[in-house]
């Protein structure tokens, strides 16, 4: 796989989303030191990136890897980030703070850091550049 226009925007929003999404979760934290005004702006860029990185992730296909019609197992993650985005939001109107809290946690590390790990495996681009490239295995 080729990096293209498309994985490139694909891979900004990532790595994008994975810087700041400690930021929007720690800017929140409660006692004296909480951000409000970081936090909300924080998170709803999280947000916009995340939705980014989930929209583009399904017009990028890979027939190499274990795959359903250009399809891989990682994809499975996009409508896990949509639903759990959206879960989200409808928790916040409810009012369901902690709910909320732990939901957007749980997309940072899934959609953000478990899915990060995922790319360096052998056979994706991140993974080939990894392991060829920066360690010349």
């Amino acid at each position: 796989m080729q990096l293209t226009p498309l994985i490139a925007a694909h891979m900004g929003c990532a790595i994008a989303a994975t810087a700041i999404g400690p930021v929007a979760l720690w800017a929140r934290r409660s006692g004296s030191a909480a951000k409000p005004r970081l936090h909300r702006a924080a998170g709803y860029a999280f947000v916009l990136l995340m939705l980014a990185t989930a929209i583009t992730t399904i017009f990028i296909r890979d027939h190499k890897l274990p795959n359903w019609q250009g399809f891989t197992p990682i994809h499975l993650l996009i409508p896990l980030t949509l639903a759990g985005l959206a879960y989200a939001f409808w928790s916040l109107s409810r009012g369901r703070i902690a709910q909320h809290s732990r939901t957007m946690r749980k997309l940072y590390f899934g959609a953000c850091v478990t899915a990060g790990i995922f790319t360096l495996v052998p056979g994706r681009l991140i993974g080939d550049w990894f392991w060829h490239q920066m360690l010349a295995l």
